[in-house]
């Protein structure tokens, strides 16, 4: 089917049209930008709030299921009279620019309204990774953030649930929980913050907001070290709320998202959930995620929820396919009203964006329009946004409008610098950082490198290449190009590598630990286990692995392009190593320094793989 599916229409949807403009230094640097120009944006993250809840004060802003899984739902009027009662509720306590609030819990309608009343209060926030308090062994990635912040508020779901994390970082903090008091240390129930009344010092506090104002701290997930506290102001995360909508003009028509992705990062907060509150949609709560236990909360909340636009991380749209492909009734409601695929965080496979494509022709006689982008969180995070019909994987368009996109020679390479509204001022309380960030024309220095899909012609749009502080030189001096080799190792093992950390720096050839598709290896081996160590074991998921390896090789044009040899990684990555992100991003650098061991199996004489 897959020769026919071009041959399939495209739904129909309004794509943003412009013309990139572009002229080139003698140094051979790029500056790039959109022709048109960025529309009007609000100077207060929470204006669009305020006025949906007039114009239409009963939709359903947002909704999470209770204890016995049905819809609990808060409209527009109603959230925004819970965001100023919490929002005096700050000011109560003294909050505000140098007195943050911290949230360490998971999504939720809770974490959301006390997220808003700060931001309505001009008072910063910080939503914080949970797996920091509920993953880490010495919350040494916690203690960092916090000591850092220096919040006068610490936010959590449950009091119990959080009790360990909370001993070891609050200090004087105000704890505040929505359920699961302690009885072994002081705890504000949420309910009291909701009860506050407000008054006249809600609304001198918002209108005191100007678009510099701090909104969010974001927390990067760097390898070692401190963490980098990016600083996103009203105007930067505003801006790109309008970026976004300019693009892609559909996403105004009664918008309706399902989504998983942790607020704590760029993509799940300020890119899903904030731009739906920017165009007044509706939001629902998923609290699955794409590993085997959690994609079946995400499939029985789709069997009910039919989205017009679906974000989420290559590995989300891998873990959904199967149960797309089984179930025609699951499929009919997920495609009935959707307009876009989006997909961020990292690159997506071709032949999962194939997949993808045939299942949608399958249901509904037409293909979805499926898109990318490029950013990160000090961009807030979009930077570039793809919006060609007819795309690939890897694709992703040109720079957003009112972005300046600069492309600085790299060795044989570009390096993605942006200069716009939507870039951050820094990091919080770490000028070194915020200096070093930025290049002297003010362009902040992404360290991903780009390559124009079509040589010379930026309208075609551009292709990720690779973080530069990855690439590596063999022993003979011969560059790796980390992502590219990376990318192909997934694409040639479907149902094999589920993602890769390449290696190979001041060594012979390039080697690769492997992290395995577990579902995938369960029908190579036939073994009825969700245990990867005892699928990574197994004479037929080694031999699967080496038959990768074996069609990369006939593809190779030398050292540089060839995986000679994998490991299946034999250990559970490390998220106070800062090894994985809770969306499933892995870390290279921090993979590579903290499992030197590993690494050092693939180059003796003769490897187990």
């Amino acid at each position: 089917m897959l020769s026919t599916v071009k041959n399939f229409t495209l739904r129909e949807v309004t794509f943003f049209q412009t013309d990139i403009r572009q002229s080139i230094r003698a140094d051979g640097s790029h500056f790039l930008s959109a022709i048109s120009p960025l529309g009007p944006y609000p100077t207060r993250l929470t204006e669009p709030l305020t006025q949906w809840a007039v114009k239409t004060p009963g939709r359903i802003f947002m909704a999470q299921r209770d204890a016995a899984g049905a819809w609990r739902q808060y409209a527009y009027a109603q959230t925004l009279e819970a965001v100023k009662s919490i929002a005096q509720a700050l000011l109560d306590r003294g909050l505000g620019a140098e007195r943050p609030v911290a949230i360490l819990s998971e999504n939720s309608i809770e974490h959301a309204l006390l997220a808003f009343a700060a931001l309505h209060a001009g008072v910063p926030h910080a939503p914080l990774s949970p797996a920091y308090s509920l993953r880490s062994d010495d919350f040494g990635r916690l203690r960092q953030c916090i000591e850092l912040l220096t919040p006068a508020l610490i936010f959590v779901s449950s009091g119990k649930k959080y009790e360990a994390a909370l001993r070891a970082v609050a200090g004087s903090a105000e704890i505040v929980a929505v359920r699961d008091f302690s009885k072994n240390m002081p705890v504000t129930p949420f309910d009291e913050l909701l009860k506050t009344l407000p008054g006249p010092g809600v609304q001198q506090a918002f209108e005191q907001i100007s678009p510099d104002t701090a909104a969010k701290i974001l927390f990067t997930s760097g390898s070692t070290g401190q963490p980098k506290a990016v600083i996103n102001t009203h105007r930067n995360i505003c801006a790109n709320w309008q970026q976004l909508r300019q693009s892609y003009p559909f996403l105004e028509d009664d918008l309706v998202m399902l989504d998983w992705l942790p607020w704590s990062h760029t993509f799940g907060g300020n890119h899903n959930f904030g731009l739906c509150s920017y165009l007044g949609g509706t939001f629902y709560i998923d609290e699955g995620n794409p590993t085997p236990a959690g994609i079946t909360a995400t499939v029985a909340n789709l069997r009910e929820i039919a989205p017009t636009v679906y974000f989420n991380v290559p590995r989300g749209f891998e873990a959904l396919l199967p149960y797309l492909k089984a179930d025609k009734r699951l499929r009919d409601t997920f495609f009935s009203r959707l307009k876009m695929l989006f997909y961020g965080g990292a690159s997506i496979s071709q032949p999962v964006w194939d997949a993808l494509e045939e299942i949608a022709v399958e249901s509904l006689g037409e293909r979805i329009f499926i898109s990318a982008g490029l950013g990160c969180t000090e961009s807030s995070p979009a930077a570039l946004l793809c919006t060609q019909k007819d795309g690939f994987a890897g694709l992703l368009g040109g720079p957003a409008p009112g972005l300046e996109l600069k492309l600085v020679p790299a060795g044989d390479k570009f390096e993605a610098r942006y200069r716009g509204p939507n870039i951050t001022p820094g990091y919080w309380r770490q000028p070194e950082l915020s200096a070093a960030a930025f290049d002297d024309e003010g362009f902040f220095c992404s360290g991903d490198a780009l390559r124009f899909a079509e040589p010379g012609n930026p309208n075609a749009g551009f292709i990720f290449d690779g973080r530069l502080t990855e690439d590596f030189k063999l022993d003979t001096g011969t560059w790796v190009h980390t992502g590219v080799i990376r990318a192909q190792l997934i694409a040639a093992g479907p149902g094999i590598v589920q993602d890769a950390v390449i290696t190979g720096q001041d060594k012979s050839f390039v080697g690769a630990i492997v992290f395995p598709d577990v579902q995938g290896l369960r029908k190579i081996t036939g073994l009825e286990t969700d245990d990867a160590q005892s699928l990574i074991v197994h004479p037929a998921a080694r031999a699967a692995l080496q038959g990768v390896l074996d069609h990369l090789a006939q593809k190779s044009t030398g050292s540089s392009t060839q995986v000679k040899r994998a490991v299946f990684a034999d250990f559970v990555l490390s998220v106070d190593a800062g090894e994985i992100t809770d969306k499933g991003s892995i870390n290279q650098r921090a993979v590579l320094k903290n499992r030197a061991a590993v690494v050092e199996r693939l180059y003796v004489d003769d490897p187990v793989i």
